[in-house]
Order: structure tokens, then C-alpha cells, then sequence
């Protein structure tokens, strides 16, 4: 069923209905991995709930000759899509809307944890994106907000700003969805050539050897995902980093004996796009096993 496309805040609030609302944010060109995070919204609220998923194209988390002109608009194929996981409601707003005083001068800061990686490639990226994931909690006032993990990144700033600021809003984080070659699922993937799409290729496969390293530690996870990229390189991969982290805080994992929940991120660029990837992994002892990569077709674990 084709979902109600709303582009005001005041349209919206004349929808709310049902014991519990939930929010997708994304910037639309929507593909299977939004899908995914609308069914979870679904499955959560249940029929009696209300799903809203946000599409806005944000230019505060784009940098000088990123591609926000060129980022694909395609709001009638996102509203098929939205409609047939389960959205209730599309909130498409304008710049108008969401930035009614024009360009804010007043902006949520990321912190430390919003200069290192990601942030370090693209510096002011996060503060974009918590001003307008905080302009957009505050315009569709959900219960529970889902996000992917395939933004590891962005996940831990969206729970780092709500615990923070006291937003009342739970995060919910939905696994990554990958193509059958393992590719993570972007809109940007839309721009790879088949040279350029079969040499991203290395992002998962890196991930899995680090992961596959786990059991050695800390150093040869990384070791391992590093050996992978380093192969890649010569074969039309520029890659910006691989990094072990703490999954809470995104600070680098540099003590061998650490233990703890951990993220191996990986970003690259093929040819003029950029890529990101990363898989959560567990270092010691626990009660219950973690999620994995699911192998490729023929492919041992």
C-alpha cells in the first residue's frame, strides 16, 4: 500500500496515531538495505504502530567535492519501496523545512569521536549528521529510531548524542545487508564500473580475514584485513584506512589483550567512489556468539 507523503512537520503530527512510532531516516535512492530497517521498524511497532521513513537529502554532512548535486533523487521508486516493507508515512521535507533559518549556525558537534576515521576523511561530516538526525528526532518524534550498522561509525555518534542530550528516543541497529558477492549494499554502488565494482570487492573480503583472525587477536585481525587491502591497492584500490576499535567510543585498539566488543572498519575509494564497510567482533570470553559475515557462496569458513 502506497504510504502517506507528507513534506511539513505540521502534516505529520496530524498523522500520529497508534501506542508507538518509528523513524528510518535516510537520504531516499532507498535499496534493500533500507528496506531491511523498515521491516525491523515494522516487526517493532506491530499493526497497531506508526512506521515514518524520512527522506532528505542532508547537504551539511557533504564536503567540498563530495556529491551531493550528483546523490540520485528518486522519490516515487522510494515511496514503492517504503510502502511495501510496511511505512505508514514518508516525511519528505524541503531545506525550507528542515533549515527554516537557512543555513544553522548553531550545530551539533560530534567531539573526539567525530575526528577520527570517517571524520578524519571528511572533516565536519558528523556534525552534519547529528544536527540533522537531532533536527529530524525532534520533527518526527518517534519512540524507537532504527539505523544500520554498515555506518558503524554514525550509530555509536546517533547513541553517544541521545544519551547525551537526554533525547527520548530508543536506537536500534540493524545488521548490514550485502550483495551475493558480499558488496555492503549503498547508493553509491550505482556509480562502480564493473573494474572499479570487482576491486571494492576487497572491503568484505577483508573483513572476513580479520575475522576470521580473531581467535589470534587484536593485532593479526588486523594484520590480516591490512594484508588483503594491500593486495588490492595495485588493482584500482585507494584505500583510506583499515582501523580496530572499541565499538563504543571508535578509539583504537592497540593492547593486544584487549577485550571487548570491537569494530574492524574499512574505507577505500574506487575510482571516484567512496566506499565503507566493517563488521563487529568480540576479543574474550562471552555467554553467547556474535554475528558474522555470512560466507560467499562456496566459500569455507
Amino acid at each position: 500500500m502506497r504510504p502517506h507523503l507528507v513534506d511539513t512537520a505540521a502534516e505529520l503530527r496530524s498523522l500520529a496515531r497508534g501506542p508507538e512510532r518509528a523513524v528510518v531516516m535516510t537520504m531516499g535512492a532507498l535499496h534493500e538495505g533500507h528496506a531491511a530497517l523498515v521491516r525491523a521498524a515494522r516487526e517493532r511497532v506491530g499493526p497497531e504502530g506508526q512506521v515514518v521513513v524520512t527522506v532528505f537529502v542532508n547537504p551539511l554532512q557533504f564536503g567540498a567535492g563530495e556529491d551531493l548535486d550528483r546523490y540520485p533523487r528518486t522519490l516515487e521508486a522510494d515511496l514503492e519501496v517504503a510502502g511495501k516493507e510496511g511505512a505508514d508515512v514518508v516525511f519528505a521535507p524541503s531545506l525550507a523545512e528542515v533549515y527554516p533559518g537557512g543555513e544553522p549556525q548553531v550545530r551539533i558537534s560530534a567531539g573526539p569521536m567525530g575526528a577520527v576515521l570517517e571524520g578524519a576523511f571528511r572533516p565536519g561530516h558528523f556534525d552534519g549528521v547529528l544536527t540533522v538526525v537531532a533536527k529530524l528526532l525532534h520533527l518526527t518524534a518517534p519512540d524507537v529510531a532504527f539505523f544500520g550498522q554498515k555506518d558503524a561509525q554514525q550509530l555509536a555518534l546517533v547513541r553517544r548524542m541521545v544519551r547525551d542530550l537526554n533525547f527520548p528516543v530508543e536506537i536500534v541497529a540493524v545488521p548490514t545487508v550485502r550483495e551475493p558477492d558480499g558488496l555492503a549494499l549503498s547508493s553509491r554502488n550505482r556509480y562502480l564500473g564493473d573494474a572499479e565494482r570487482t576491486s571494492s570487492l576487497a572491503l568484505s573480503r577483508a573483513l572476513r580475514a580479520g575475522e576470521q583472525a580473531v581467535p589470534r587477536g587484536p593485532a593479526a585481525v588486523l594484520g590480516a584485513a591490512r594484508q588483503v587491502l594491500e593486495a588490492a591497492a595495485g588493482q584500482g584500490l585507494d584505500v583510506d584506512y583499515a582501523a580496530l576499535v572499541d565499538a563504543e567510543g571508535f578509539t583504537e585498539i592497540a593492547d593486544d589483550a584487549w577485550q571487548g566488543e570491537a569494530v574492524l572498519a574499512v574505507a577505500a575509494r574506487a575510482g571516484t567512489t567512496r566506499l565503507i564497510d566493517n563488521v563487529a567482533l568480540h576479543f574474550g570470553p562471552r555467554q553467547s556468539g556474535g554475528r558474522h559475515l555470512a560466507p560467499h557462496p562456496g566459500e569455507a569458513r
